[in-house]
């Protein structure tokens, strides 16, 4: 049984607000991808997501604010924490921060850790959804852990059947491509994710060069840490110059195209931002596509290019 997907309007945004009061959980749009949001201040709310995502609770969820302002009572904001703020809330950067001793939101949340993930929605039907339920979110992408994140409601439906109580629909998210992770635990900045946010429109902020962690680990401090994530049911084969006929493709750029069980070009013309927009879309068109194999052809490694390489890394990691 798939959930019940309503138009992202007034009166079902309000009506998912009175949901996420009561406990339950409800998949909304964000400017990255469709997320699925608890009451982050109940705890019996936070594990159903967890539950429903099949996802291991050592894996931390980012928590959605509607600004500075509610996230200050949740989390401890450095100067540089607030630098950032400035320049990219709302909108789609994530802050590991430490917890403040007064809040209220579960510890589920954060994994038993003395941190927590914070970011504030850019996406007008999230940031209603916010008010309407009078909560910080907890909301990872509205997906089965490890899996392909969602970027349409039909695929939150796909994947989660009726786990959440309900979805709300306003089309296809606009960037595709998870916010950017940077951790402000230590006085030096670490980039713990790269996403939707360029790394290098941070360090020209900042003023300096990131600090980066490989992502690769058992304990992650954020979401999108594990190795093996956003991958699809079949493999993944990257850097691909030529394929088999059997085989999906996934390319990019001006790439010749060859006979292929379904072949999909992120971007012909070589754009990034449009690359990454498609990419989960493209990658579960072609799982769906029956083909055991898919075959990605190379991807530029800068501005959003890091990103969608590390999305394609993750899903082509060794899965246990």
């Amino acid at each position: 049984m798939q959930g019940r997907i309503a138009p992202a309007n007034a009166e079902w945004i309000a009506e998912a607000g009175q949901m996420i009061r009561s406990g339950a959980l409800v998949a909304f749009p964000t400017e990255t991808v469709y997320g699925l949001g608890a009451d982050a201040t109940n705890g019996e709310a936070v594990a159903r997501v967890f539950a429903a995502k099949n996802r291991p609770t050592f894996n931390p969820l980012i928590v959605h604010v509607l600004g500075l302002e509610q996230a200050v009572i949740i989390g401890t904001f450095s100067p540089v924490a607030r630098r950032l703020t400035d320049a990219f809330w709302p909108g789609p950067l994530t802050l590991v921060v430490p917890r403040t001793a007064k809040s209220e939101v579960s510890d589920l949340v954060s994994a038993g850790l003395p941190t927590v993930a914070l970011r504030s929605p850019d996406h007008a039907v999230a940031r209603a959804l916010l008010v309407a339920a009078q909560r910080p979110l907890a909301a990872p992408s509205a997906n089965r852990s490890g899996h392909v994140s969602a970027t349409h409601a039909e695929h939150v439906a796909a994947d989660l059947g009726d786990k959440a109580a309900l979805i709300l629909d306003s089309g296809p998210t606009t960037l595709g491509l998870e916010s950017t992770v940077i951790s402000l635990v230590d006085e030096t900045p670490v980039l713990l994710r790269p996403g939707a946010v360029t790394v290098e429109a941070i360090e020209e902020v900042l003023g300096s060069r990131l600090a980066r962690e490989d992502g690769s680990t058992d304990r992650p401090l954020s979401p999108g840490q594990l190795q093996s994530h956003y991958a699809p049911r079949a493999g993944l084969r990257l850097d691909a110059f030529d394929w088999g006929p059997d085989e999906a493709v996934l390319a990019f750029g001006g790439i010749a195209r060859q006979p292929a069980r379904t072949f999909i070009n992120l971007s012909p013309s070589g754009d990034l931002v449009e690359a990454a927009a498609n990419l989960f879309a493209a990658l579960r068109t072609l799982d769906a596509s029956g083909a055991s194999t898919i075959a990605a052809t190379p991807i530029p490694r800068h501005g959003l290019g890091e990103a969608i390489n590390d999305r394609l890394k993750r899903a082509a990691a060794p899965r246990e």
